[in-house]
């Protein structure tokens, strides 16, 4: 996500008397923090037209933030800084990052300093995921994967391409496919992400015995908005994408005009250079 291309609403040094703290008198007694949110979005319409609706109502956050921290206890300001952005970002429908500092004058230490503080920044992140199956009720797999996928905190799914029938791939000895992508947004690290995957994978009664072979759900990331990575255990974007148009015409249904970012091509090029081999 490109920072430059949002505006940002400033919350500077919000004062609330909250119970966070390892130690068990800092939940009982409670304590000062401070708070101040850099929120990302857009007010260009807000600005045009003088509707406060067009825009993020900084005084309805402060009062989210400050109702929030009272209500909930946590042992580190990390924890708190997690949670709170997650909320955030979740209720506002606008905000498209944030970045939040928290800091805790006068912690218990033993020596004179003047505050601590945790900073995070965190936003919305854009990934595309390919399903299929060819095992059983294969729509029913797919649908029960996608059902939980939605059901996932810090996760929304945006758009859902047709379920095409499309022969194996690798191994050919097997059931027809029934292949697709989705478009989402979510809160999740690609880390995090992959794992939700597996563990839908999991519900579907998932077994890894052949590679390419036969399976009730499968859930891959292809896409984490322009993101190139490559470690042991996850590739992205999804490196065979190209030889596949199981993956690439469904992808061409719903973003065709994204473009990878290694291969500097867009989802229809891609599925062109294919059709042509």
């Amino acid at each position: 996500m490109d920072e430059i291309r949002f505006d940002k609403i400033e919350i500077k040094e919000l004062e609330i008397f909250a119970n966070h703290g390892v130690y068990p008198e800092e939940n009982v007694l409670g304590q000062k923090f401070v708070i101040s949110a850099t929120l990302f979005t857009h007010t260009r319409q807000a600005g045009l037209t003088d509707d406060l609706s067009a825009s993020i109502n900084y005084g309805e956050v402060s009062h989210m933030i400050t109702d929030f921290t009272r209500k909930h206890t946590f042992k580190l300001l990390e924890a708190l800084a997690e949670n709170l952005a997650e909320m955030l970002l979740d209720s506002l429908s606008d905000l498209e990052q944030i970045t939040l500092k928290i800091e805790k004058p006068w912690a218990p230490v033993g020596l004179p300093l003047k505050t601590v503080s945790v900073e995070i920044t965190r936003k919305w992140h854009t990934a595309y995921i390919a399903f299929g199956s060819n095992m059983g009720d294969k729509k029913l797999f797919i649908d029960n994967g996608i059902r939980g996928l939605k059901k996932t905190k810090g996760c929304r799914i945006e758009a859902v391409s047709d379920y095409l029938v499309t022969e194996p791939y690798g191994v050919t000895d097997q059931d027809e496919f029934l292949n697709g992508v989705l478009k989402m947004r979510t809160l999740l690290s690609p880390e995090e992400l992959l794992e939700r995957l597996h563990q839908l994978e999991q519900e579907a009664n998932r077994e890894r015995i052949i590679h390419w072979g036969p399976r009730t759900l499968d859930l891959d990331i292809l896409f984490y908005d322009q993101e190139i990575i490559d470690t042991a255990d996850l590739h992205i974007p999804h490196p065979d994408m190209p030889n596949r148009d199981f993956v690439l015409a469904p992808m061409n249904q719903i973003a065709p005009y994204l473009r990878h970012p290694v291969l500097n091509q867009t989802i229809s090029q891609l599925l062109n250079i294919l059709l042509c081999r």
